[in-house]
């Protein structure tokens, strides 16, 4: 008995991320977990602020009858409404719980996208270097991923965007913090994209723009996060609190679409249908009721930059070239010598764990992930430079 052709073809394309995952836990087995320098999973290791266990505490002794039971497939309305205070303050325009539909997660949140608006054969653009799951998801959904370069400050190329638009482009996905470079795509950069966008949607034809940006909380130095769903009607806004409150094993996110939109109420039915037929039936009950309260609430971000800097300073002596992240907890280097595969596969001699930057549609860089102790990156500074300097 065999399975899909099609899963096996993507088992084999399966991503880098977890490929070095697992390299990971070989190497812990043989070295022990404290001499390995794990920088491959995007997994925060800092726990969720004291607010969420205080609401956690709360819902659990809840005895309220019918309070862990089926909802509409979008969510409870109470809590579609509460969102909505936040992705107003986010997206600077009115919005009510109308225009909200609660997920499992950014992913859960892609995939009902993807599925309410694609049709066979239809295309959807993304800006390398991107989140490689991008692929998986949109071919799933019977449509194919179209790839675009980014500028080298791995900005927005409105040209290139433009020229890959065909009559099939559906959608093109953002993701502002980006993974796996950290960048912040600015307000100009997003203003130009959706005057673009309003140019190349006439008549019936709309081109979808999809923001994926569960780490907008994640920001650093004053730094701003563009609204977007007030700019073009036709945006679609993914958020999830696996970064912002650090609880990425509990599944929880939403999407939101403007209200402006002139095929609104098709297209929230569209994403309610599809909560249901993927299997997500709707996000989980308990996790709902805990966000709703925990709009002003966040992990806290200053940690993040402590460990970027360390990250940073240590690497630039040692002699590696990288752009500063603006936002998320990713750096993305340059690899010496250019190949990246190479590069990782060298650092792994000194039980460092990276990503290769061809997983992301960037070759020639690899991405580090400083999401752990800062007592483990200052430990594997001096490992970098060793691996730098001995790298032929």
């Amino acid at each position: 008995m065999s399975i899909s052709l099609k899963i096996q073809e993507s088992i084999e394309k399966s991503s880098w991320i977890r490929k070095m995952f697992e390299e990971g836990a070989k190497l812990k087995a043989e070295f022990g977990a404290e001499n390995v320098y794990d920088f491959s999973l995007g997994n925060p290791d800092l726990e969720p602020p004291a607010e969420f266990f205080q609401a956690l505490k709360q819902m659990a002794n809840s005895t309220v009858a019918g309070v862990h039971g089926y909802m509409p497939n979008t969510g409870f309305t109470d809590v579609r409404n509460s969102i909505s205070l936040k992705v107003e303050k986010d997206h600077k325009l009115k919005i009510d719980g109308n225009s909200i539909v609660m997920t499992c997660g950014a992913a859960g949140g892609m995939n009902i996208v993807l599925k309410t608006i694609l049709d066979p054969g239809d295309e959807i653009i993304a800006i390398k270097p991107y989140f490689a799951e991008y692929g998986f998801y949109v071919s799933n959904h019977q449509g194919v991923l179209v790839l675009v370069d980014s500028n080298s400050d791995f900005s927005i190329n409105i040209d290139a965007i433009e020229k890959a638009i065909t009559p099939k482009t559906k959608g093109i996905i953002i993701n502002s913090p980006n993974n796996p470079t950290g960048k912040i795509y600015t307000e100009k950069e997003i203003d130009k994209l959706c005057e673009m966008l309003k140019k190349k949607s006439s008549g019936d034809r709309k081109i979808f723009l999809i923001c994926d940006e569960p780490y907008r909380e994640i920001v650093y130095d004053n730094r701003a996060v563009s609204p977007v769903l007030s700019k073009y009607a036709y945006t679609l806004v993914i958020n999830s609190y696996s970064k912002s409150l650090s609880l990425p094993g509990e599944r929880i996110g939403y999407v939101a679409i403007s209200p402006d939109a002139d095929n609104h109420a098709l297209l929230m039915a569209g994403l309610n249908l599809s909560n249901r037929i993927l299997g997500f039936v709707n996000a989980p009950a308990l996790m709902q009721r805990i966000v709703a309260q925990l709009n002003e609430t966040a992990v806290n971000v200053n940690i993040y930059k402590r460990r970027r800097d360390i990250f940073m300073s240590g690497l630039k002596e040692a002699g590696y070239e990288f752009t500063e992240p603006e936002g998320a907890f990713y750096l993305f280097c340059k690899s010496p010598g250019g190949d990246d595969v190479k590069f990782v596969r060298h650092l792994q001699k000194y039980n460092i764990l990276a990503v290769p930057g061809v997983g992301f549609g960037g070759p020639g860089y690899f991405r580090i992930a400083y999401c752990i102790s800062e007592k483990v990156i200052e430990r594997s500074i001096p490992k970098f430079k060793e691996a730098i300097a001995s790298f032929k």
